[in-house]
C-alpha cells in the first residue's frame, strides 16, 4: 500500500536505518575517514531543510530534503567508493518497502545519487539542497584520529575549523559558507586543495537553486 505521508520522524527514527548509518560510520572509522555519524545525517537534514525553506520552497519539498539529508550516506555500510549510487539502490528499497510515493521516492533517490562530487549533479531542487548541506559540513568535531602528529591533510583542515556557519541571503539570492580556520593548524591553500571540488559543486548548485554561492574565510571572500 502506497503511503504519500511518509515523515522526516519516521526516517529518523527508524532502528533500521539509524543501524546502517551507524554501520556506515563504522566502515569508514576503519578505513581513516572523517566522522559520518548520525550527527553528521543529522546536521546535513537540518541544512537542507533550511537552505529551501529560506528559499520559499513549499513544506513537502522541504521535507523530502530533510529526508535525503539524513539518507544520503547510507551506502557507507558498502564501502565509500561509489557510496552514493549505493546509498541511492539501498534508499530505494526501503523507500520502497514503507510505502512511499513513487515520485517523492525518486526525487530522493536522484538527490543521493548525485550527491557525491566525483559523479554527481544538481538535478532538482533536494538534489541542490543536499549537496550544499554536505559540503558546508566543515568542524573539527568530525576529526575522528586524536593523535595531531599523525594527521593527514583531511584531518588538518577539519581540525583547523573553529567554526563553520551557512546562510541564506533569500532577498540578495546569495548562500555563504562562512568558516573561520586556524592559519597555525592549516593554511588557507589546504583548504582549497582538498574541498575546491566541493565548492564548484556547490556553485552549481546554489546557481540550480538560482542563488549565488560565496565563500568566505577568516573574513576574506573567496568565492
Amino acid at each position: 500500500m502506497v503511503n504519500h505521508t511518509i515523515t522526516f520522524e519516521q526516517i529518523a527514527n527508524n532502528e533500521e536505518i539509524r543501524t546502517y548509518l551507524r554501520q556506515g560510520h563504522a566502515v569508514l572509522g576503519a578505513m581513516g575517514y572523517t566522522e559520518h555519524s548520525l550527527v553528521h545525517a543529522g546536521r546535513v537534514s537540518y541544512t537542507a531543510a533550511h537552505i529551501l525553506t529560506s528559499l520559499s520552497y513549499d513544506a513537502r519539498t522541504v521535507e523530502l530534503a530533510r529526508i535525503a539529508g539524513y539518507l544520503h550516506d547510507i551506502g557507507n555500510m558498502a564501502g565509500r567508493y561509489e557510496h552514493a549510487q549505493t546509498g541511492a539502490v539501498f534508499a530505494f528499497q526501503l523507500l520502497r518497502e514503507l510505502g512511499m510515493d513513487p515520485a517523492e521516492t525518486g526525487i530522493i533517490v536522484s538527490a543521493i545519487g548525485n550527491h557525491d562530487e566525483g559523479s554527481g549533479n544538481a538535478v532538482n531542487p533536494v538534489s541542490a539542497a543536499l549537496i550544499l548541506a554536505d559540503k558546508t559540513d566543515v568542524r573539527r568535531s568530525r576529526v575522528r584520529n586524536q593523535d595531531p602528529a599523525s594527521f593527514d591533510i583531511h584531518d588538518r583542515v577539519n581540525y583547523a575549523v573553529t567554526d563553520a556557519v551557512t546562510t541564506v541571503d533569500a532577498a540578495n539570492k546569495q548562500i555563504t559558507l562562512t568558516l573561520t580556520i586556524d592559519p597555525a593548524l592549516c593554511p588557507v591553500m589546504d583548504y582549497f586543495e582538498i574541498f575546491l571540488s566541493r565548492m564548484i559543486m556547490n556553485r552549481r548548485a546554489a546557481e540550480f537553486l538560482g542563488t549565488r554561492f560565496a565563500l568566505v574565510i577568516n573574513g576574506s571572500k573567496l568565492l
